[in-house]
C-alpha cells in the first residue's frame, strides 16, 4: 500500500527471499524490523572475519576469555585480517548479505577503535583516547558495504548493533523473547542471560510490535484521504479505529520497554557501553578518525549507536505533528535522522508530509466542533473519542520518553561522569528537551479542547493522564536542575 499523497510503498508482503531488495523496508507486518530474520553466518570468503568475531568478545560462546579480554584484538586484526574489499563486490547485488557484512565489519571497526578505552575502563581509569586510525583492511570494506547497504560507515542501531543482530534459537518458535540470541557481542552478550544480551534483545522485542504501529498510522492517513468515498462520520470511525491500533501498539512497546530493568542491569551497562560510542562529540576522538585510503586521508566523524535512532518514536513525532523547540538540542535530534536505514528515513519524511497535507491533527482535535449545530450527538461522541485517542497516543510517547529519561538517569548519570551519550548528545539535557516538548503539547491540547472540564470533557482517563503530566513536568525540571548543578552544566544553555 502507498502512503497517501506519496509514491512511497509500505510493504504488506515483505518478500523475505528477494535478495535484490534492501534488508530494511517498512512493512505493516514486521514494521521496522528487517524483511527477514538477519543472516547469521557470512559467506565462506569471509571466514577470517567470522573467526575474528567469534574470538573477539570478552567472553566467547565457549565461556573462555576472548581477544577483548586481554587487549589483543587490534594486533590480531593487523596481523591476520586481509583487505577483502574485492570479495565484498561479489555480493553487491545481494543486499541482505551486504547488510550482514556491514554489521560484522562495523563490530570489528568499533572494537578496534575503542579497545584501548575499554582496557583503561576495566582498570578504573578514564577512557582516554581511542585509536584514531582505521587500517585499510577495515576501512575499505566497511565503506563499500555501507555504500551498498545504505548506512554510514560506522556502527548503527538498526543495520548493525540491534535490529540485524539477533538469531532464533529455534526457527519454529519465532520472535518470542526467550528464543532470541545475539549474533555478535562485545562483552558477555553471547550469554542470553547477560545484561548486554538483554539490552539489545529488549530493543528487538520492542520493535517486534512496530508492525501494528505502522498499520494503524496507515489506516488513519487512508481514512482522511478517502473524502470522496466515505461520509464524514465513516471517516471519523475509520480514523478512530486506526488511532486505537496506534495506542494499542505503543502500549505493547512500552510494556516491553519496562522489562529492560530486569533483563539488563544498570550497573552492568557501562562495561559494554564503551564499544558503542561514536566519534562525533566524544573526548576519545578529539580529531576524528582517519580511514586509511578513504576521504584523501582527512579524518571522518560519525555518531555512535543509540536507541534514539529507532524509528517508532520519530514516526509518532511526525504523524502526531509534535512541535519541538528551536534549540541546538533539537538540531541533534534532526542529525540522528541520518543514522537509520534509507527506507526508514524516507518513510518518516513521507508520513510527515502526508499528515500535514491531510490536516490530521486538525481533524483529530476538531477545535470548535461543539459550536457546530449541524453535528449530532453521535458525531460529537466520535469527536470526543478522536480527541481522547490523540491524547492517549501522545501519552504513550510521553511514557516512552519518560522511561528513556529514567534509563539515562539510572544506567548512566548514576554510574559515570562521562558527559555525552553514545550518540554524542549531552547526557543531562538532550532527552528532557524532547520529553518536555511532548508534555507541553499535551497540556496545550488539553486546554484547547476543554478536556478536563466543560461539555466536551474527556472523562477520568484523560484527567489521570493530565494529572500525571503536571507532576512529571515539575519532577523533570527539578531532576534536570539537580544533575546540571552536580555536573557543572549551565541550565540556561541548550546543550
Amino acid at each position: 500500500m502507498f502512503i497517501p499523497k506519496s509514491s512511497f510503498e509500505v510493504l504488506e508482503d515483505t518478500k523475505p527471499d528477494d535478495a535484490s531488495l534492501p534488508a530494511f523496508m517498512v512493512s505493516t507486518t514486521r514494521g521496522f524490523l528487517a524483511r527477514m530474520d538477519p543472516i547469521v553466518t557470512l559467506p565462506p570468503e569471509f571466514e577470517v572475519v567470522e573467526t575474528l568475531l567469534q574470538s573477539m568478545p570478552v567472553q566467547t560462546l565457549s565461556g573462555n576469555p576472548g581477544l577483548l579480554a586481554t587487549g589483543q584484538l587490534g594486533d590480531t586484526i593487523l596481523r591476520d585480517l586481509p583487505d577483502l574489499t574485492d570479495e565484498v563486490e561479489k555480493y553487491r547485488d545481494n543486499l541482505p548479505i551486504m547488510n550482514a557484512l556491514y554489521r560484522d565489519y562495523s563490530f570489528l571497526a568499533s572494537a578496534f577503535l575503542l579497545e584501548p578505552c575499554h582496557m583503561r575502563f576495566i582498570k578504573g581509569e578514564p577512557y582516554g583516547l581511542g585509536r584514531s586510525f582505521l587500517p585499510a583492511q577495515l576501512s575499505r570494506p566497511i565503506v563499500r558495504c555501507s555504500e551498498l547497504a545504505g548506512f554510514k560507515p560506522f556502527m548503527e542501531y538498526a543495520g548493525s548493533y540491534a535490529l540485524f543482530n539477533y538469531r532464533l534459537e529455534n526457527p519454529d518458535a519465532g520472535l518470542e523473547y526467550s528464543n532470541l540470541r545475539l549474533i555478535r557481542a562485545f562483552e558477555h552478550g553471547l550469554d542470553p542471560t547477560s545484561s548486554e544480551a538483554g539490552f539489545v534483545l529488549v530493543h528487538v522485542d520492542m520493535v517486534k510490535n512496530s508492525g501494528p504501529l505502522v498499520h494503524g498510522t496507515m489506516s488513519c492517513l487512508r481514512a482522511l484521504d478517502e473524502a470522496d468515498k466515505l461520509s464524514m462520520r465513516e471517516r471519523r470511525k475509520a480514523f478512530n479505529e486506526g488511532m486505537r491500533g496506534i495506542v494499542g501498539a505503543m502500549r505493547k512497546v512500552n510494556g516491553v520497554m519496562e522489562t529492560m530493568w530486569m533483563k539488563s542491569k544498570p550497573r552492568s551497562y557501562t562495561s559494554f557501553r564503551t564499544f558503542i560510542f561514536g566519534i562525533t562529540s566524544q573526548s576519545m576522538f578529539p580529531d576524528g578518525v582517519v580511514y586509511e585510503g578513504i576521504n584523501d586521508g582527512k579524518p571522518l566523524s560519525f555518531r555512535g549507536e543509540s536507541g534514539a535512532n529507532d524509528t517508532m518514536i520519530p514516526l509518532m513525532d511526525n504523524f502526531l505533528q509534535i512541535q519541538m523547540p528551536d534549540t541546538p538540542l533539537t538540531e541533534i535530534l534532526k542529525d540522528f535522522r541520518d543514522y537509520r536505514p534509507s527506507n526508514h528515513r524516507q518513510f518518516l519524511v513521507e508520513v510527515k508530509k502526508s499528515s500535514e497535507e491531510l490536516n490530521v491533527k486538525d481533524f483529530a482535535l476538531a477545535i470548535g466542533a461543539e459550536r457546530d449545530s449541524s453535528l449530532t450527538a453521535e458525531d460529537l461522541d466520535l469527536i470526543k473519542d478522536s480527541r481522547l485517542l490523540w491524547l492517549q497516543a501522545l501519552d504513550q510517547v510521553r511514557d516512552f520518553r519518560w522511561r528513556h529519561w529514567c534509563f539515562a538517569r539510572e544506567y548512566i548519570l548514576k554510574q559515570t561522569s562521562h558527559p555525552t551519550a553514545t550518540g554524542g548528545s549531552p547526557i543531562v539535557t538532550w532527552l528532557p528537551n524532547q520529553l518536555q516538548a511532548v508534555m507541553e503539547e499535551m497540556a496545550e491540547i488539553s486546554d484547547s479542547v476543554g478536556a478536563r472540564a466543560g461539555p466536551m470533557e474527556l472523562g477520568q482517563d484523560c484527567q489521570d493522564i493530565m494529572d500525571l503530566v503536571d507532576r512529571q513536568r515539575h519532577t523533570l525540571r527539578k531532576e534536570v536542575e539537580k544533575y546540571c548543578q552536580e555536573r557543572g552544566v549551565n541550565t540556561n544553555q541548550d546543550c
